[in-house]
C-alpha cells in the first residue's frame, strides 16, 4: 500500500457514500439464467478488469491461474490504494461510465456503509460461494460483499543488523534500533489508524505508540515500502510488516514473526453495479473464492478456504474493525496526535 500525501481522501469519500451513491448509473447484472448462461455471456463479453490494493505479484498470479481456466476472458488488474481507488469506484458509478468489474478493497468504512447502501453492487451468484468450506454466512454481507483475503501485519527485522531476531514488540525499544525502526503514515487509511489503536490496546502498556515514537523512527508510505528497506538494510525492525515470505525466499537478509496477539485486516470484494462486463465481473469473483483463485491470492496473507499453500492465518478470523472507532472525525483526531508524536 503506497499513500496519497493527502489526509482525509478516502475518510470523506467514505463519508459521502450514500449521497454520491444516489445519483448513479442504473445497476447492471448478469443474464437471468443457469450459471453456464451467465459463463457462455462472459465468454462473450471478452475481458474484465479488477480493481485491487493487494500485493501486485499476487495479482498477477491471480491473472494467469484465471486465463488458464477462462482463456476466452482477459483479466487486467489495476493496483492502487484504497486511497486511489475508493473514489474512482465512486466516480464510474456517479457517471456511469464504468472502468472496473470487480473492486477489492481494505478500508472498514468504504466496505461497511457500501455494503449497507447497497449502491455500488450487484448481487453475486457464482456457485463458489455456497461451497460449504467457504463458510458464506460469515464470509459474506448483504450477498454482495464477499471475503477475498486478509493481512496479518507481523514484526520484521534485517538479519544482519539484528541476528537474534524479534521475541516481541518491547524488542523494538532496544536503545541501539533509535532511529532504525519503520513505521507507515496513516494518512488516509482507516486500517492503519486501527493498526496502531491496536498497538496501544494490546501490546502491555497504553503508551505504546508514543514509547515507538521515541525511538525516532523512519517514517513510509506504506507496508511494501518497510519491507524494501528491511531487505536494504535501510532499517533494522519494524511492528508493522507484512509476513516477509517472499523475501526470505528470494534471499534478503530478513526475517518475520507474528506476535501474539497480531493485528490483521481483511479484503473484501464486490461485483460493481458500474460493470461494464457484468457476467465476466462474476465469473472474476466466483474465481477469487475458488481453491486456484485462493492459491493465487493468498500468499503470505490469510486465506478464505482452509488448505491453501502459503497462507498465514484463516481470514475469517480477521474480524472487520468496529467503524465508530474509525469516523472521520476520529481519524482526524488520531492524524493531528500521531504527526505531532511521529513527525514532532
Amino acid at each position: 500500500m503506497h499513500l496519497l500525501n493527502k489526509a482525509g481522501i478516502a475518510l470523506i469519500a467514505t463519508a459521502a457514500l450514500i449521497v454520491s451513491g444516489c445519483g448513479g448509473s442504473s445497476p447492471s447484472g448478469p443474464v437471468e439464467g443457469s450459471w453456464d448462461d451467465v459463463l457462455a455471456a462472459a465468454n462473450e463479453e471478452g475481458s474484465v478488469v479488477l480493481y485491487s490494493t493487494q500485493h501486485p505479484e499476487n495479482l498477477e498470479k491471480l491473472k494467469v491461474a484465471f486465463q488458464q481456466k477462462y482463456p476466452e476472458i482477459a483479466l487486467e488488474f489495476v493496483r492502487g490504494t484504497d486511497v486511489e481507488m475508493n473514489p474512482r469506484v465512486e466516480t464510474e458509478n456517479r457517471t456511469g461510465k464504468g472502468t472496473a468489474d470487480v473492486h477489492m478493497v481494505s478500508d472498514p468504512a468504504w466496505i461497511t456503509n457500501a455494503a449497507d447502501s447497497g449502491a455500488y453492487s450487484t448481487e453475486i451468484v457464482g456457485p463458489a460461494f455456497d461451497n460449504p468450506a467457504f463458510e458464506r454466512a460469515d464470509s459474506v454481507i448483504n450477498n454482495r460483499f464477499f471475503l477475498t483475503s486478509a493481512a496479518v501485519f507481523a514484526l520484521g527485522w534485517n538479519t544482519n543488523a539484528l541476528p537474534g531476531g524479534l521475541a516481541t514488540p518491547d524488542d523494538l525499544f532496544d536503545p541501539a534500533l533509535k532511529g532504525k525502526v519503520g513505521v507507515v503514515n496513516p494518512a488516509g487509511f482507516a486500517a492503519v489508524v486501527d493498526e496502531y489503536q491496536f498497538f496501544e490496546n494490546n501490546w502491555g502498556s497504553d503508551d505504546f505508540n508514543q514509547r515507538l515514537a521515541a525511538m525516532d523512527p523512519r517514517v513510509y508510505p506504506s507496508a511494501l515500502g518497510i519491507a524494501q528497506a528491511l531487505s536494504s538494510g535501510e532499517i533494522s525492525a519494524t511492528p508493522m510488516v507484512q509476513p516477509l515470505l517472499r523475501e526470505v525466499a528470494a534471499g534478503a537478509p530478513v526475517d518475520w514473526a507474528l506476535p501474539d496477539p497480531a493485528w490483521g485486516t481483511p479484503w473484501y470484494s464486490h461485483v460493481l453495479s458500474s460493470a461494464p462486463h457484468p457476467n465476466a465481473a462474476q465469473v472474476l469473483a466466483d474465481f477469487m473464492v475458488t481453491v486456484e483463485g485462493q492459491t493465487a491470492l493468498s500468499f503470505g496473507y490469510g486465506s478464505a478456504l482452509p488448505g491453501i499453500p502459503d497462507s498465514v492465518a484463516r481470514a475469517q478470523d480477521i474480524p472487520l474493525p468496529d467503524i465508530k472507532t474509525l469516523t472521520p472525525e476520529k481519524i482526524s483526531q488520531f492524524q493531528e496526535q500521531w504527526e505531532k508524536s511521529f513527525l514532532g
